[in-house]
């Protein structure tokens, strides 16, 4: 253990306290930052840099969530994810801290994926939230301080117990016995359960991985037939998918476009698209497997659910 104190923005979020909690029970001091104090371990921005902090890790989550409805605009994104992070890393600059990690996104390379993603692919995106990701990863890594580890995490969707966001409406969809009328595509899926992210970060800390930049996943692609098939069994309801022809569908997504319905092209892509990246630099450099495979990370974060 490189020091048992830690800090950790955004730790009231779903992920904050889920690796809060994994860090704790793991003999580490943690305290955090929130946009509110909610006890003399949770302080808010501006009381953390006037008290400062001894901690030698410094975690940074905080940050704006990608946003599916696309209301938000580059100047809130810049806001909370470019300048609060470099604020944040440049007190860890000037800190006796040895460790920083920024939990930073897939969509810092691409808002859409040909084939299979890696660390090793040209950053592209084109949505405000992937671009102030970058921005912030090019930040960080513009201005390294000599001695000091510094570790860029590009997690996909994070899912686990606690996690309201999609996941959640499908399941609600799901269990209500509406059938899924997608079936006839297989598109596949990328995610990460918060109990491997929580084993990624504690391997950080003990040492077993170098500096640089990680794509963090669940080894196994996800399609989305299969995860219906997931929520529909934690129910103990038989999974209702339709397979109606892929011509039909898009005929129906194109009226969607020429009648401005809610299901349109735009959407038919986003749930119908493969979005599946690679976790291989990662074990590699882990030197074994993660411990929650990803059916069975689905299968419990889908069980918190009921």
């Amino acid at each position: 253990m490189i020091n048992s104190k830690v800090v950790l923005s955004g730790i009231t979020g779903f992920v904050g306290s889920n690796l809060a909690q994994s860090l704790k029970l793991n003999g580490y001091h943690v305290s955090g930052i929130s946009r509110e104090s909610r006890s003399s371990d949770v302080v808010g921005w501006e009381d953390f840099y006037s008290r400062g902090t001894d901690a030698n890790v410094w975690i940074h989550l905080a940050g704006k969530a990608h946003d599916l409805r696309g209301s938000s605009n580059s100047v809130s994104y810049d806001l909370t994810n470019f300048n609060l992070t470099t604020r944040f890393f440049d007190a860890f600059c000037e800190s006796e801290g040895n460790t920083f990690i920024f939990l930073s996104s897939v969509k810092a390379v691409a808002d859409r994926v040909t084939g299979i993603l890696l660390e090793t692919d040209l950053e592209d995106p084109k949505t405000p939230y992937g671009i102030s990701k970058l921005k912030a990863e090019k930040y960080i890594l513009n201005n390294l301080p000599s001695g000091k580890r510094v570790f860029i995490l590009r997690p996909c969707m994070i899912h686990g117990p606690g996690n309201k966001g999609n996941l959640n409406l499908l399941y609600k969809v799901i269990q209500n016995g509406l059938p899924w009328l997608l079936g006839a595509f297989e598109n596949k899926r990328s995610f990460l359960s918060v109990d491997n992210l929580c084993f990624v970060v504690n391997e950080i800390l003990i040492g077993n991985l170098l500096p640089g930049i990680y794509i963090v996943a669940d080894t196994e692609p996800v399609s989305t037939n299969d995860l219906i098939r997931i929520i529909a069994s934690e129910g103990n309801n038989k999974p209702n998918l339709w397979i109606i022809p892929k011509a039909v569908v898009r005929i129906f997504a194109k009226l969607g476009d020429l009648f401005r319905l809610p299901f349109n092209t735009e959407r038919l892509y986003k749930l119908t698209d493969n979005y599946v990246v690679s976790n291989q630099k990662l074990l590699q450099a882990l030197g074994k497997p993660l411990p929650v495979t990803a059916h069975e990370g689905l299968r419990k974060t889908i069980k918190s659910f009921t």
